[in-house]
C-alpha cells in the first residue's frame, strides 16, 4: 500500500515536516510505503479553468502538478499538509490540490484522504475544513484521529513540543493505515460501490 503526503510548506524541515514524519514512523511500522513531496518550495501556477485537461488528459502546465498525477494515481492515501497563513492553507498548496484533482480524471473513490494543519495558533480548524473539502467531493473517506489533525509551534522544529499534536499525528496515522487495508479487503470481497449517472443542476441557464 501506498501514501502521498504532500507537504505545503515553503520551508523545508519546519513544522509541517515534525508533522508528517511523526506519520511516517507509523505508516512505515504498518509497512505502509510513504513518499512526502515538499510542494510549498514549487513554482505552482494556479488553475485558470481552462478545460484543457479534458482533452489533453492532464493539466496545460506542465509542472510538478503533472508529476504528483501519477503517484496519486497510484496511491490508496493522500495526506495534504500545510502551515496556516491567514486563516488558510497556503496559496501554493490550494494551487496544486486545486489543478490536481481537477485535471485528473482517474476514479478516486475509496482513497483515503487526510489533511494536518500546523499554526502559531489560530486557523487551524478554517484550514483544516478547507483541505477536507478536496477529499469529500471526490469520494474519498476522511481519516480522523482523536482531535482535529493540528500540531502548534512557532520557531522551526518547535511544534516537536507539542505532545498533544504529535500523538494525534499518530492516531491519525494509525486510523488512515486501519482505513486503507480494510477498505483494500472490501474492495476484494465487495468491489467499490454502484456509481448512478451524474446528475449536474444547473442554478443559471
Amino acid at each position: 500500500m501506498k501514501v502521498l503526503m504532500l507537504n505545503g510548506s515553503p520551508r523545508t524541515n519546519g513544522n509541517t515536516t515534525v508533522a508528517l514524519k511523526e506519520m511516517e514512523k507509523v505508516f512505515e511500522q504498518e509497512g505502509i510505503e510513504v513518499e512526502t513531496v515538499q510542494v510549498g518550495t514549487k513554482d505552482v501556477h494556479g488553475c485558470i479553468a481552462c478545460g484543457g485537461c479534458f482533452t489533453r488528459g492532464r493539466c496545460v502546465f506542465d509542472d510538478v502538478v503533472n508529476e504528483l498525477a501519477v503517484k496519486f494515481k497510484e496511491a490508496d492515501g493522500l495526506v495534504a499538509a500545510s502551515p496556516v497563513y491567514y486563516g488558510s492553507a497556503s496559496a501554493t498548496l490550494v494551487a496544486c490540490l486545486d489543478r490536481l484533482f481537477y485535471s485528473t480524471g482517474f476514479d478516486k473513490t475509496m482513497k483515503v484522504g487526510a489533511s494536518v494543519v500546523v499554526a502559531r495558533r489560530g486557523g487551524c480548524s478554517a484550514t483544516f475544513d478547507e483541505l477536507n473539502k478536496y477529499f469529500t467531493i471526490s469520494g474519498m473517506p476522511v481519516a480522523s484521529s482523536q482531535y482535529w489533525n493540528s500540531l502548534h509551534g512557532t520557531q522551526r522544529g518547535e511544534a516537536a513540543q507539542d505532545l498533544e499534536g504529535l500523538q494525534t499525528m499518530r492516531t491519525l496515522a494509525r486510523n488512515m493505515a486501519f482505513l486503507m487495508k480494510g477498505i483494500a479487503l472490501a474492495k476484494e470481497k465487495y468491489g467499490l460501490p454502484e456509481k448512478e449517472p451524474r446528475q449536474a443542476t444547473n442554478f443559471i441557464r
